[in-house]
């Protein structure tokens, strides 16, 4: 099961698309987070909605909201999708111990072996304010993502 509205959000580390440590609870008391799994990098529906997120990265950040997005790939497959698409936010790797982040949200689909696209807005404070989750070919409104974080 997903983790729920009022969750405190449950702290991880991660490696970049660059080999550096992303821990979540970096963030608390500073900035709001978004975080948005995906299920693998170089497809369709995954690339649209990173390209998307991409190129309107200001009501993120306008909005004092740190983006990551956290696959099951390895950093070496995140390096090379995020050069070829000019993505400029983190992108996470759930590689090893495989899966083990996108299990602790509730969104890791064990016959596939990846995640689902869960999306987690987190408040500065931790706790979780809204999420969706949705299957593997469906993908997720960017809008609802600003609605929910004008509501922080």
């Amino acid at each position: 099961m997903a983790i729920q509205v009022g969750d405190k959000a449950p702290d991880f580390e991660l490696k970049d698309n660059h080999g550096r440590s992303v821990k979540l609870s970096d963030f608390r008391g500073e900035k709001n987070v978004v975080l948005l799994f995906y299920p693998f990098a170089f497809t369709g529906v995954c690339t649209g909605e990173l390209c998307e997120l991409r190129d309107n990265l200001p009501k993120f950040t306008d909005r004092d909201t740190q983006l990551l997005a956290v696959s099951n790939d390895s950093i070496h497959t995140l390096r090379v999708f995020a050069e070829q698409e000019g993505l400029e936010y983190p992108l996470l790797s759930d590689f090893w111990p495989h899966g083990n982040v996108s299990r602790a949200y509730g969104v890791f689909d064990e016959d596939k072996g990846c995640a689902v696209r869960g999306t987690f807005i987190i408040d500065k404070e931790g706790v979780v304010r809204w999420t969706v989750v949705n299957g593997l070919p469906d993908a997720r409104d960017l809008g609802d993502y600003v609605k929910a974080l004008d509501t922080l």
